[in-house]
């Protein structure tokens, strides 16, 4: 997992301070057994988007547009997780399925830059449209001479 210290690593350009992301815990729902009803083992990680300090104007709205299913009213991101029995394995993945999120939301496709096709590969496209004409007009009917 890319993390310093006390910050999330998310790229080059973005780090999220640890202070910023709160946990809650609940009581899960998954696998355990009777340890489902004694312990709060779901995870849920919450982070703001809106009140982020961290984050350019263009980073905030790229996370929005791309996480809106994940943001609620208040402007927070909200994760959460019950895979693993135990409460820091679902922290763990919260915090892996939160920089996942982000890192998508922030990447950019390189823009495919429009190319024309080379006059040598014109010539050869026409050469063989030629080629191919020659060699349906052979298939005709074959005229016998008496």
């Amino acid at each position: 997992m890319a993390q310093a210290s006390n910050r999330i690593v998310i790229n080059s350009t973005l780090q999220i301070p640890r202070a910023e992301i709160e946990f809650n815990y609940v009581r899960s729902s998954g696998p355990g057994g009777q340890n489902v009803n004694k312990t709060n083992s779901k995870a849920e990680l919450r982070w703001n988007v809106f009140h982020s300090p961290c984050l350019s104007a263009l980073q905030r709205k790229l996370i929005q547009n791309s996480s809106a299913t994940k943001l609620s009213l208040a402007g927070e991101i909200i994760i959460t997780s019950n895979r693993f029995r135990d409460q820091i394995r679902n922290k763990e993945d919260c915090l892996e399925k939160f920089i996942k999120l982000i890192r998508q939301a922030l990447h950019r496709p390189m823009v495919r830059k429009k190319t024309k096709p080379s006059l040598g590969s014109k010539a050869q496209r026409l050469n063989q449209k030629t080629l191919t004409g020659k060699k349906k007009k052979m298939r005709g009917k074959v005229k016998f001479e008496d």
